[in-house]
This record gives C-alpha cells, structure tokens and sequence, in this order.
C-alpha cells in the first residue's frame, strides 16, 4: 500500500499538468518515469544515503512538477512551449500580473500557496520513497519490485510501437528533450540575429527626401491590446467586435476621412506586447526576448529615430508602464508618457490603470499640446482590452474624460476578476465586450476629434492567448490606416491593404507579411529616393 500510495502521488505530479493543458483528464494516464522510480526505491537498501537520495528525489519531482506547470502555462498564454534560458526574468512579469489581475493580497496569497504546496509535495514524496527502502535481508524481498521496474521499462517502446502506447507519457523525458533543444537554438541566436542585422535595413535616415511623402502630417501608431485576426474570424467574437469597425468606418467617411486595413504577422500571442512593438519599429523580427534584448543593446537605429531625421518630435504614451522604463530612451523617444507622468485622477480597473478613452484624450490634451512648432510621431498603448476583461466600460463625454475622474463610476463595477474566470465561456465574452469597447472608442475618436492632418495606424499588438483563439489559430492582427488624404491610405495596397475597415480573410490572402517588414516599406514608400540599405 505504500509503494501504492507513493506511486499516485508521484503521477499527480507529473500528470495533472498535462490534464491542466488539455483542459481534462487523459488521454494519457500513466507516467512511466513515476513507475520506474517507485521501483527503484523499493530496490534500494535502508541507509542514510538513500534518506538522503530520497528527499533529494522528492524535491526533484517537485521541480520538475513545478516546471511542468510553467510549460502548460506558457502553452495556454503564450502558444510556445516554456524556455527556461529565457523565461526565468518573466517571474517578475508574473507576480506583477497576478496582482494586476487578482489584487496584491490575493495574488501574494496565490504565490504562497505554490511555494507551500511545492514543499509539501516534495516532503510527502520524499519521505514516500523513503518508506519504500527494503531491509538488508536477502533479494526475494525486491522481486516485486524488480519485476515492475522491468515492466516499466519495457513499457516504453510500447508508447510508440501500438496504440495503446497513448495512455502512457513519459513527462520528465519530454520535458528534458524540449529544454534541451531550446537551449541549442538560443545558444545560436546571437548569431542568428547578428546576421540578420547585418542584411536588413538599417540606416534609413539617410534616405532622400526622408517621409516627405507625409507632407508634415502628424502620424499616429496605435496598438490595441489583444486585438488579432480571431477577434473578426471567429463566429464567437466577430458578432460583437465587427460593429465597432462598422463604426469606425462610418464615422471616417462621415468626416471624409479614408479608410484601408490589412492584416500583418505578430511576433508573440498571448502577451509580450512589447516584442509587436519592438518589431514594428526596429524592422527586425523579435520573437523571443533575447532578440530584444539584443536589440536594445545595439546602436540600430529604429523607426522613431527616422521621424525625428524627419524632423518630427516623437513620443510614446504608455499607460501601462508603472516604473521606470529606460528602453523608451534606447528606442529614441524625446519623450515618454508612462503611468507616473499621467494625471489621471479616475480609478484603476484591475490591470487596466487607465482607459483607452482617457489614453486618447491626453494624446489630444497634453502630448499634441506640447510643440505644436514640429510634426508628431507618437506611439500609444491601448489596454482596456488586456486581460482580466473586467469591468467594461462604456463611452463617456469626450468633453467630461478631463482628468478621469468622470470614471469613478466605474470602480468595483462588474465582477471580480475571481468570479469571472471561474467560466472559461464568460471569460471569451467578456474578452469580445473589452475589445468592443476598445475598438468603439477608437471609432469615436475618429468620428470627433482625429484631425484631418494626422495619419493613424490603429492595429493590434498579439492574439490573445489560446483559451480565447484555439490552438492552431493565425497570429495574424488586424491593421487599420485612416487619413484625409486618399493617395495615402491607397499606398497601403502596397502591403496588401484593401479599402474600408475589414481587412482581407487570412484564408484569401497567400501570404501575411510580418510586421518587420514596416518600416522599412515606410520610409521607402513616403520618402523621395530608395531606402538605404547599408549599415
């Protein structure tokens, strides 16, 4: 009964993160390394060495429970596998999101209960195997327990061989295979990325007549939270998100302003919004975050840096930045709005700290109010529709956002992110409610207050993740261009772009170009010579 009870407590460790990705129990049922172990300890003599391997075992198969977690959460937000030569910074990441999500104490709460119940399993385990050491007397005592380590073994090749191989997993091994290949490809990554560097354009401030094809006009890049290809796709969402692009290019034409949309590849899904962002202005193709990293380390100049040769004053708006954020600096920025900077007197909504409504109208209130004796580039992050989805606001009076106090309403309306997240079908409708209202509010700015001399790309920053898209979906995001002027927005053909607020359907399209490839076309559609190429 021991080595019974030892051996279920091994393979929930082992195989309830496996149920917790595909969301139910099986199909497979029986990891053999549990197997194998148990027996091995039933093999092993009572000594004070094999105490101590004992525990150092059951702390073993905690961790690797641990790390079996992490993986089956990266898969379910983040559609990759975990990577641990990168992912450990996203600790971090983490604590910040839970508390974001679930408020500080119960996200602390949260926390403390991983680490308790990591120990406790690895304690019960521990002193488990231990009870299974076998007294000095003889070798008939372990027959049972060489015979089932015989069977384990041979069980392997039976996971591949017959059908009936789907039942068993072999987690640790898969585990070690994945991380070990992870580890090979980061380990060539540096070079990757450095030649790459080398061939992609860089120097595009040198370009002849630079982005004078924009006439001076201010140009706006939005990035909307979550916002992808499934949100217009997918029959759940696209009843509730597509009448907000109805919207949106009604209100355009109503103000004789145009309208093109088109689709491009993102980096991430499911979050690391900050490698769409990299991507789009660096021209490189930042999918992990050692390429950023790389990035920032570099002197490559970015998209930013080719509005200011341009003579442009560029800013980035970042509600969601709570502390010091020097990367905004390295990415060539005059200026950088995060949340300490901003005078928002309303209250927080969970992880959203502020509404897109107030967002857009600092743009219009303080950053275009600051120098109007030079053409802006700015960069906005649009958050009300990042996760937990709760509560959902509706629009307000532009003339009462002033300094958000207008939204106190709002504070502690709707359900607790808690409540909500208990039902996966509640959560996907809330999701399609939060990018409703992000994309609605982005339509009425449109409609009232976007000036006639400003180009806005208005575009989504990653999927989310795939509890809401599904497994297998594009990580294609929705691109909208709206300006005055038609030759402008007609340009954008040049990416794929079609006329209106719906972009083409991922399965009329051949291909998707992916978002490095922007500014690169920028700068050599809207400028008077061929971009440069050297370094």
């Amino acid at each position: 009964m021991r080595a019974l009870g030892t051996l279920v407590g091994v393979e929930c460790l082992l195989m309830v993160p496996a149920w917790v990705l595909t969301g139910q129990p099986g199909p497979r049922w029986f990891a053999l390394e549990g197997g194998i172990l148990v027996a091995l300890f039933a093999l092993l003599p009572r000594r004070r060495w094999t105490a101590w391997a004992a525990a150092l075992a059951g702390a073993s198969v905690t961790v690797v429970s641990v790390l079996l977690v992490a993986d089956a959460a990266a898969r379910m937000s983040l559609a990759r596998p975990l990577n641990l030569y990168l992912d450990v910074r996203l600790v971090g990441s983490v604590r910040n999101l839970l508390d974001g999500t679930l408020g500080p104490g119960l996200g602390l709460l949260v926390l403390v209960g991983i680490v308790l119940a990591a120990a406790l399993g690895a304690g019960a385990v521990g002193v488990g195997l231990a009870s299974l050491r076998t007294p000095d007397t003889g070798w008939r005592p372990r027959v049972p327990a060489l015979a089932g380590l015989a069977v384990f073994l041979l069980l392997i090749p039976l996971r591949w061989l017959h059908p009936a191989g789907v039942a068993l997993a072999l987690p640790v091994v898969d585990l070690g295979v994945e991380q070990q290949a992870q580890w090979a490809r980061m380990l060539g990554e540096r070079e990757r990325f450095s030649m790459e560097m080398a061939v992609a354009p860089a120097r595009l401030a040198d370009t002849p007549g630079l982005l004078e094809g924009l006439d001076g006009r201010d140009v706006v890049v939005a990035f909307v939270e979550s916002y992808g290809v499934s949100a217009l796709e997918d029959p759940r969402y696209a009843p509730v998100v597509r009448p907000a692009l109805e919207r949106l290019a009604l209100g355009a034409g109503e103000r004789g302003l145009h309208v093109a949309s088109g689709l491009l590849l993102a980096p991430s899904q499911g979050g690391m919004s900050w490698l769409g962002h990299g991507t789009f202005l660096s021209g490189l193709w930042l999918d992990n975050q050692l390429r950023y990293d790389l990035l920032l380390a570099s002197d490559r100049p970015t998209l930013v840096d080719d509005f200011e040769a341009a003579g442009y004053r560029t800013a980035a708006l970042v509600p969601q930045i709570t502390l010091a954020w020097p990367e905004g600096a390295r990415l060539g920025y005059d200026r950088v709005w995060s949340r300490p900077d901003i005078d928002y007197r309303g209250p927080p909504l969970n992880w959203v700290e502020i509404p897109d409504q107030f967002t857009w109208a600092f743009l219009d209130r303080v950053i275009r109010e600051a120098d109007r004796s030079r053409p802006l580039f700015a960069e906005l992050s649009l958050i009300s529709s990042h996760a937990p989805w709760t509560p959902v606001l509706e629009l307000e009076p532009w003339s009462a956002v002033g300094d958000g106090s207008v939204f106190e309403r709002w504070r502690d309306a709707g359900e607790t992110p808690e409540e909500l997240w208990r039902d996966h079908d509640r959560v996907r409708e809330a999701f399609a409610r939060s990018l409703h209202y992000a994309l609605d509010v982005a339509a009425d700015y449109v409609a009232e207050r976007l000036p006639a001399s400003t180009v806005l790309i208005l575009l989504g920053d990653h999927q989310p993740a795939p509890m809401i898209t599904g497994d297998d979906a594009s990580r294609a995001v929705p691109v909208h261009v709206i300006a005055a002027d038609s030759s402008l927005v007609a340009a954008f053909a040049g990416l794929g772009f079609v006329p209106g607020a719906v972009p083409p359907a991922v399965a009329d399209l051949p291909t998707i170009p992916r978002m490095s490839v922007v500014r690169a076309w920028l700068v050599r559609t809207f400028s008077a010579g061929p971009a440069a190429t050297d370094e």
